[in-house]
C-alpha cells in the first residue's frame, strides 16, 4: 500500500498523519484545535477511530495543546518521552533557550506576551517512552519513534523506512522562526542537536517534516552540519 501523508495545520504548528495499514498521529498543535483537527481528517477522508496513536515530538505547549482533546475524539493512545511527559499531564508551559539572537530574543518576547494566556488540558500518556527506539510495525507503520534530545531533553523523531522524518522542532522552516528551512533556532543542547541530526541522516532520512513549516530536503541539514563542523 505504501505510506500516505496528510499535514494537518494546528495553529503556527503541523500536526502529521502517517496512514498505511494503520494510522498514527504525530504532534498536537496549539490548545483547542479539535475542530480543525476534524476538519483536516474529512479533507484526508480519515476517520477519527483510525488514528491509533498521537505522538508527540516533545512537551512544549504548542506541540500538546489538543493533545487531551484529539485523544477524547480518537481514543488513541498518546505517546510522549519519560522526561516531558508530565509537561501534558500537568499543564507545564516552559519556553526553550534560543541558540541564535532572534531565538533569544524571541523566546522572551513569547514568554512576555503569548504563554501566560495558553492553558494545556492535563491528560495521562499511555505509552512512556525510554531512550530505546519504538517500532511502529504494530501500528501498521513500517517506521520508528527515535529519541532525538537537542531541542528538549524529551524529544523524539518518526523515522519511516522509507525515509521520511517527522521531527517536531529539531527543524524548522516558518517565519517568524526562520526566513528559509534549517535547524532550530531554540535549544536545551546544541550539540545533542547536531548528533541527532547525524544519526538521523545516517539512518537514512530523506525528507525532513518539521513541525513549524513546509518539508524539505535532508541534503538542506546535511549542508547545515558541514557548516558546524567547519566554524
Amino acid at each position: 500500500m505504501g505510506n500516505t501523508i496528510h499535514t494537518i495545520p494546528l495553529g503556527f504548528d503541523n500536526a502529521y498523519i502517517v496512514k498505511d495499514k494503520g494510522a498514527v498521529m504525530i504532534d498536537g498543535g496549539d490548545p483547542k484545535k479539535g475542530k480543525a483537527f476534524l476538519k483536516g481528517l474529512v479533507k484526508a477522508e480519515i476517520k477519527p477511530e483510525e488514528i491509533q496513536l498521537i505522538i508527540l515530538t516533545h512537551g512544549h505547549w504548542d506541540h500538546i495543546g489538543s493533545a487531551a482533546e484529539i485523544k477524547e475524539l480518537t481514543g488513541a493512545k498518546v505517546v510522549m518521552h519519560q522526561n516531558e511527559k508530565h509537561w501534558l499531564q500537568e499543564s507545564l508551559k516552559p519556553m526553550p533557550p534560543g541558540v541564535s539572537t532572534w531565538g533569544k530574543i524571541s523566546t522572551k518576547l513569547f514568554s512576555w506576551t503569548i504563554v501566560p494566556f495558553v492553558h494545556i488540558r492535563p491528560t495521562d500518556v499511555d505509552i512512556v517512552l525510554e531512550d530505546d527506539e519504538f517500532s511502529l510495525e504494530q501500528y501498521g507503520i513500517s517506521g520508528n519513534i527515535i529519541y532525538t534530545p537537542g531541542h528538549s531533553s524529551g524529544s523524539v523523531s518518526v523515522l519511516l523506512e522509507s525515509g521520511e522524518a517527522f521531527v517536531g522542532d529539531l527543524a524548522m522552516n516558518k517565519f517568524p522562526l526562520r526566513l528559509s528551512p534549517g535547524l532550530p533556532i531554540y535549544a536545551e543542547d546544541w550539540p545533542k542537536v547536531l548528533d541527532s541530526w547525524q544519526m538521523l541522516l545516517n539512518r537514512g532520512a530523506e525528507m525532513i517534516y518539521p513541525s513549524p513549516g513546509r518539508a524539505f530536503s535532508a541534503e538542506i541539514i546535511a549542508a547545515a552540519l558541514a557548516k558546524e563542523a567547519r566554524e
